[in-house]
């Protein structure tokens, strides 16, 4: 367990050094995952890790309202944002569920992250384990989730778009929530400040 955290944290921070420029644009890019309606007045962006103690809170309290009120009625688009953030476990644990996600696909890929931020408890305590459980919970088979998790073209590019996140769009703690170009105070935000913020971006 420990070897395959320390090749994903070696391979993440060696490749963060070596990422070629990532300039994210201002709007929804093709790399990124969504949901909700592309064609929405409010553009929510958010910027969180899967380890993130603070992003797990927030999806836990917060996203299940957030979801149903928002994003499953069609007024707004959320998107999502990969960044690695904290100790050493927190960032390999993280490289290696957003590697997970997206080898799931767009289709599977947000069931990853809930099922990760629901379990983070669990991802602590066994990284690999809580993170096969959920690649079989999604059809996978243990030596293609031991080949998603190691593809190093996979991990450059989270590097590629974790390294333009902060250099480009000044993120550097997370959760951090973007609303039509407007940046909440980095960290956790209740159900009534997004129906203010959500509700002045919409005048």
């Amino acid at each position: 367990m420990q070897s395959i955290h320390r090749r994903l944290l070696v391979a993440a921070l060696m490749l963060v050094s070596l990422a070629a420029c990532h300039k994210p644009s201002a709007g929804v890019v093709p790399d990124d995952m969504s949901q909700g309606n592309p064609a929405a007045k409010v553009t929510v962006i958010e910027y969180a890790s899967v380890a993130c103690p603070i992003c797990g809170h927030w999806y836990r309290e917060v996203y299940p309202a957030f979801k149903a009120k928002y994003i499953d009625t069609g007024r707004i688009h959320f998107v999502s944002r990969e960044m690695l953030v904290g100790n050493d476990t927190e960032v390999a644990a993280a490289a290696a569920g957003f590697l997970l996600a997206r080898c799931a696909g767009k289709d599977k890929y947000f069931a990853v992250t809930d099922a990760i931020y629901k379990d983070q408890t669990a991802l602590y305590a066994d990284p690999r384990g809580t993170l096969l459980n959920i690649a079989k919970s999604m059809g996978m088979s243990e030596p293609q989730f031991d080949t998603c998790i190691n593809d190093q073209a996979a991990m450059l590019a989270l590097n590629n778009r974790v390294e333009g996140y902060a250099k480009n769009d000044n993120v550097n703690s997370t959760p951090t929530f973007v609303i039509n170009g407007k940046a909440l105070q980095p960290g956790y935000h209740p159900l009534d400040e997004f129906d203010a913020a959500i509700a002045d971006a919409q005048k």
